[in-house]
């Protein structure tokens, strides 16, 4: 019989994926994607004995990761911080599909945390409708909102 400690962590290794990813849309630095996976894992646990299963365990994961960052996003704002640097780039790449990739991705952290995470979430191949139970969006407004982001990304590219 499973413990609630080994059916958690179980969890945990099937979706650490997604978890990060989400991370990874609302942070390029990979201490602060660290701390925020640690975030959404603190939160997990937390909700994880309460879970009614009302979504799908996916749905609820992408859920807490989203707005646990996007509550860090906030939080974050308030306090001015310095971020450390190094002079190396642990993930340039030479190739031109990675670096065209790599230039989506730089427009896609310039959007709005709540617009990052719609089209991160549609990168997912997700559903209007599953993108709309995370974020709490009808599948019109999902619908609207990533035209809005797609034309704004558009704007991006063109300047």
């Amino acid at each position: 019989m499973k413990t609630l400690d080994t059916t958690f962590a179980q969890m945990i290794e099937e979706h650490k994926s997604t978890i990060y990813t989400v991370c990874f849309m609302f942070s390029k630095d990979s201490d602060e994607v660290n701390d925020l996976f640690q975030e959404v894992l603190i939160n997990l646990w937390k909700g994880y004995e309460s879970f009614k299963q009302l979504s799908s365990i996916d749905t609820w994961i992408w859920k807490v990761s989203f707005n646990t960052c996007i509550s860090c996003e906030r939080k974050k704002k308030v306090r001015a911080t310095v971020p450390l640097t190094m002079d190396i780039n642990l993930f340039e790449d030479k190739d031109e599909d990675a670096k065209q990739i790599r230039r989506l991705y730089d427009r896609i952290h310039r959007l709005k945390p709540f617009d990052r995470a719609i089209v991160l979430l549609w990168l997912e191949n997700m559903s209007y409708e599953e993108i709309g139970a995370i974020v709490g969006l009808s599948v019109k407004n999902v619908a609207v909102r990533l035209y809005r982001i797609k034309e704004e990304l558009k704007k991006m590219s063109n300047q």
